[in-house]
């Protein structure tokens, strides 16, 4: 495929097919898109790019993984956890003390492999706690500017070992925004912080102070969980955080009957409080369709890939699109369309970028792919990809 514009952007695509089946001609102006026009007839000029007749998808958008915990690219390593979820934890302090290879460089190892596949957003939470101190936090600051201009790497302060529980944490947290982490976290502010309000009240006050958004891990199920939500709730409104806000898992909605859910997901719209599930093979999981029909914007992410907690993942949003769809029988047309927004433009409205899409004016993020249509890509997921960053190119062939 000939590309006369290489790294240096585009100007024009041709011959491309969007979703909804157009042939079309696309024009790319400093790095947004400004026009879809009928596909013409003629080869275009110098500057201009053969789509071939391939798909069009939207930029992939990874809106939750842990780039600092991946194992990626190092010898094979049984998973030694035990059954819980405090198990698990302390099985990933062992295995980080006993790896030699830096962080930096297994992320970079996996960043690459996803935007090699169409990922050009990425939200990673990185670990901070007193034993590593700021060191992973420094290295994917590192690893954000190399990428810069082909991908968006956005960063999260993750205390995961506890924030109130684990003295130090916070002041570490407070010093990660300040050295210009994105996005402020939180994790089971009862079940792992045992306080839910001293950890919510400090997760909305840091991000108030340093003007960022919020994304927390909620593992805590049943009614304990409802009720964190119901808070978290209520502190984005306290707040004025409508649409900053992100639960990840959120485990517990896939508890509730339609009496007790229907409000809550109502309350979740209104506040534009997104969603995360990794679409995980068993369990509890937010009922997608449910939620998305109240108009709760909710997205996907691999979570860990390959690391010491799951031998799984490959860093493929389009694999993620399919284990959602395939989580819920999702098997029309019109489903698995829900399945590709998930892991693309609600990712990319999750996590902050506005007017996102195949449209005039949004950000020129795209995936050209050999398929027949979204639902086709899906199932398939062939590796030879074009990949675009605000109109030049990421990755993929000549």
């Amino acid at each position: 495929m000939n590309d006369p514009a290489g790294r240096s952007g585009t100007v024009g695509i041709r011959n491309v097919r969007l979703p909804d089946g157009r042939a079309v001609d696309v024009s790319v102006g400093d790095g947004v898109f400004r026009r879809f026009e009928p596909a013409s007839r003629n080869n275009g000029d110098a500057s201009s790019l053969d789509g071939a007749g391939r798909l069009m998808l939207p930029g992939l958008v990874e809106a939750h993984t842990h780039l600092d915990k991946t194992l990626w690219g190092l010898p094979w390593r049984p998973n030694s956890a035990g059954p819980r979820l405090i198990d698990y934890i302390e099985n990933e302090r062992r295995v980080r003390r006993e790896i030699a290879v830096p962080v930096g460089t297994r992320a970079a190892g996996l960043l690459e492999q996803m935007i090699s596949l169409g990922s050009v957003y990425v939200r990673s939470h990185v670990d901070v706690d007193p034993e590593i101190g700021l060191t992973s936090v420094e290295a994917l600051l590192d690893l954000r500017e190399t990428v810069r201009g082909r991908c968006h790497l956005d960063l999260v302060a993750f205390p995961q070992f506890g924030m109130l529980t684990n003295p130090g944490t916070a002041e570490l947290v407070e010093e990660s925004l300040r050295l210009g982490v994105d996005t402020m976290g939180g994790i089971d502010p009862a079940g792992i912080d045992r306080d839910a309000n001293r950890h919510l009240e400090f997760v909305f006050g840091a991000a108030v102070r340093h003007g960022r958004r919020i994304d927390i891990h909620l593992h805590d199920g049943g009614d304990l969980g409802v009720w964190q939500i119901g808070m978290i709730a209520d502190l984005t409104e306290a707040h004025g955080l409508t649409g900053r806000v992100m639960i990840s898992h959120a485990y517990c909605l896939g508890t509730l009957e339609p009496g007790r859910l229907d409000p809550l997901a109502r309350r979740l719209a209104d506040l534009g409080i997104s969603i995360l599930t990794s679409a995980p093979a068993e369990g509890h999981i937010p009922p997608a369709a449910t939620l998305m029909a109240a108009g709760v914007n909710l997205c996907c992410g691999s979570d860990g890939v390959r690391d010491s907690w799951s031998p799984f993942g490959t860093g493929d949003m389009l694999e993620r699109a399919m284990l959602l769809a395939y989580r819920f029988d999702w098997g029309k047309d019109a489903q698995l369309q829900a399945a590709l927004d998930a892991a693309s433009v609600s990712g990319a409205r999750a996590i902050g970028i506005e007017n996102f899409g195949l449209e005039p004016g949004a950000p020129a993020d795209f995936v050209l792919i050999e398929a027949e249509t979204v639902g086709d890509a899906i199932m398939r997921r062939p590796l030879d990809r074009l990949v675009f960053h605000r109109g030049r190119r990421a990755a993929g062939a000549n």
